[in-house]
């Protein structure tokens, strides 16, 4: 399986991922979206809340609207604290 047949990853988020090292549906879900989004977040001043929840979801084998508010919750305390 490659990286964009997971749900939310299209070509370019797959191509950001490849670029940070992750080449794999196993090594994403090994890496896990945080680490993920803090790999991608170095090179692309884009990345943002919608992105982390896309790998989330991408890992959860769902799309990221779907993710739990707790989990959702979670993310976004996460990049709360990533920027202090």
């Amino acid at each position: 399986m490659k990286l964009n047949e997971l749900p939310n990853i299209g070509k370019t988020l797959e191509q950001k991922l490849t670029e940070a090292g992750i080449t794999s549906p196993e090594q994403l879900k090994a890496t896990g979206a945080e680490n993920a989004f803090l790999r991608l977040a170095l090179e692309d001043r884009s990345a943002c809340y919608n992105m982390l929840c896309a790998l989330e979801g991408a890992i959860q084998g769902i799309r990221w609207h779907q993710l739990s508010a707790e989990r959702k919750n979670e993310l976004k305390e996460f990049l709360r604290l990533k920027s202090v």
